[in-house]
């Protein structure tokens, strides 16, 4: 496993951001650095994507700051110019992932069924994200399919709140979730700095409470 799938591991929930305004980066990177969880996957679905990126990559060097809702090769590039250390998709293409590995550039596509799944382990991928991870069957789905596949660990993202997540970072073939319930779009837009830091160390605590780290 690469480094940055370590860090993932350690760092047990990754925040799911949507900056619609890049001038909220670097207050939303510093809470959540100090809330505890030092990493975000900023959505390319808006036009702030890539200069949130470049902020929170400057300001912050140690935090892991990755890019997600990527489904083209011309985003990937875009991504990890502005400093992207990571590349989240919503779901499996060849292409996009073919790429990122080519470049050394860690990637995380969506899977949801088992043919994806066998997909993905014949590119040589060995970790997976489960998108939307409730809709589709959650942690059931996940311990199921995991029976075959024991050599794949999954990011489950989608419909993770504070309430499940205990039980998804539980189990062994979870690597980490994905969440934004700590991140809400409007309390970025608001300006809760303070709140999503307080929800973010929140978060925190449950990771520390389930794996110990």
């Amino acid at each position: 496993m690469n480094a940055v799938l370590e860090q993932f591991q350690k760092i047990g929930i990754i925040p799911v951001v949507v900056l619609d305004d890049a001038k909220d980066a670097e207050a939303l990177g510093k809470a959540l650095m100090e809330g505890g969880l030092p990493a975000a996957e900023v959505t390319f679905r808006t036009d702030a994507a890539e200069e949130s990126i470049r902020i929170m990559s400057e300001k912050f060097p140690e935090m892991l700051v990755g890019a997600g809702t990527v489904l083209t090769t011309e985003q990937v590039d875009r991504a990890v110019a502005a400093g992207a250390k990571f590349i989240v998709s919503p779901g499996l293409n060849p292409k996009v992932v073919k790429y990122c590995i080519e470049k050394n550039i860690p990637v995380t596509p969506g899977t949801q069924t088992p043919t994806e799944m066998e997909q993905a382990l014949e590119l040589g991928l060995d970790v997976v994200k489960f998108f939307p991870a409730e809709p589709a069957g959650g942690l059931k789905m996940i311990k199921a399919v995991s029976a075959p596949y024991t050599m794949l660990k999954f990011m489950p993202t989608g419909g993770i709140s504070a309430e499940n997540v205990r039980e998804y970072l539980a189990f062994d073939k979870i690597l980490a979730c994905g969440g934004s319930w700590m991140v809400k779009k409007d309390m970025i837009k608001n300006g809760e700095f303070d709140k999503i830091k307080e929800m973010v160390a929140e978060a925190a605590a449950i990771v520390k409470e389930i794996r110990g780290v």
